[in-house]
């Protein structure tokens, strides 16, 4: 979800680097506790010339929480390997993981390392909460006190934008057209699959189940706004 800040920064022909930490939700690497966020760590650089722009937006985690809460929603299972029980055992069963249990980082130590670092950045240098101590966006009876990183590079400032955008373009065309392994129909830059996924979104709609729609009509009631548009 930090993708929308750094494409601000993209569109405005910057690089962007942008850190947020968040309520507990992976342990530390060997551990079982919730101690650490999960947002994403998300970074950006404009592309070149009719090429797509370089965009990473990831969680530290195997998944991104959201795809949990996702699955809890429409009543599927996770797969294995995303996250723990409160007992500490694989599960997939996305109650268990929401309910006194982990996510698992990516990588092992290292998705752990980069939530770590994420810490560092976002909350112990900022004077907000660190350490497992935001407080959840679901929990109302507090500030959640999250603490945030935000860097904008220009890229003129260390060459012209035409050849830093012909060194992207350089870099986008020898990703996309590097030898695919087997089985691999095609090579994406990052971001790209979600720019594809925007472009669709924008003339088929988004794809919801009943009780999400169910959940956000009830929220335009209390709001007193209009119920979404639905097209079966």
């Amino acid at each position: 979800m930090s993708a929308w800040i750094v494409q601000q920064a993209v569109d405005s022909g910057m690089m962007s680097l942008v850190f947020t930490n968040s309520s507990p939700a992976l342990p530390a690497w060997g551990g079982k506790e919730k101690l650490l966020g999960v947002s994403p760590i998300a970074c950006g650089a404009p592309g070149g010339e009719g090429s797509t722009p370089f965009i990473l937006d990831m969680a530290p985690s195997v998944a991104a929480r959201g795809k949990i809460h996702k699955a809890k929603r429409r009543g599927e299972k996770i797969p294995g390997g995303w996250a723990l029980d409160a007992e500490g055992r694989p599960t997939e069963d996305p109650d268990k993981a929401l309910d006194g249990g982990v996510m698992l980082p990516m990588g092992g130590p290292k998705g752990s390392g980069l939530a770590i670092m994420m810490d560092v950045f976002s909350g112990v240098l900022s004077g907000s909460a660190f350490a497992g101590g935001v407080t959840g966006p679901y929990d109302m009876s507090q500030p959640g006190d999250v603490g945030h990183f935000l860097v904008a590079i220009k890229p003129d400032l260390f060459m012209s934008m035409g050849e830093f955008r012909s060194r992207m373009e350089t870099l986008h065309r020898r990703v996309v057209g590097s030898e695919k392994m087997e089985g691999v129909e095609r090579i994406y830059f990052p971001g790209e699959i979600e720019l594809l996924t925007k472009k669709k979104r924008l003339v088929q709609g988004i794809p919801f189940v009943q009780a999400e729609i169910d959940a956000l009509n009830k929220e335009a009631e209390l709001l007193k706004v209009g119920k979404i548009p639905v097209s079966l």
